[in-house]
């Protein structure tokens, strides 16, 4: 026996996609911000590797020991930007 269209339920597909605003994901990074926090980390390391092996005279000498502090800060400025990256 033939079943007539009008009892019949038509399935509707299930939307598997939800709009980024409605789901609350933020866009993707720039192309630019890997490179960039990557180079913070490195520049930070560099930083420390320079004050140490320079014996205190580089790459600030006035800064003396704070230079520690600096290749630390610049390379955590990097660390932060990890908690960011998609």
């Amino acid at each position: 026996m033939a079943r007539s269209k009008s009892k019949t339920r038509t399935e509707r597909p299930v939307r598997a996609e939800r709009s980024a605003a409605a789901s609350g994901e933020e866009a993707p990074n720039p192309v630019w911000f890997k490179p960039v926090m990557f180079g913070f980390m490195l520049l930070g390391l560099i930083w420390i590797i320079v004050f140490y092996v320079s014996q205190n005279q580089y790459p600030i000498p006035a800064l003396g020991a704070w230079n520690i502090l600096v290749g630390f800060g610049i390379a955590f400025i990097g660390f932060l930007m990890t908690t960011r990256w998609r």
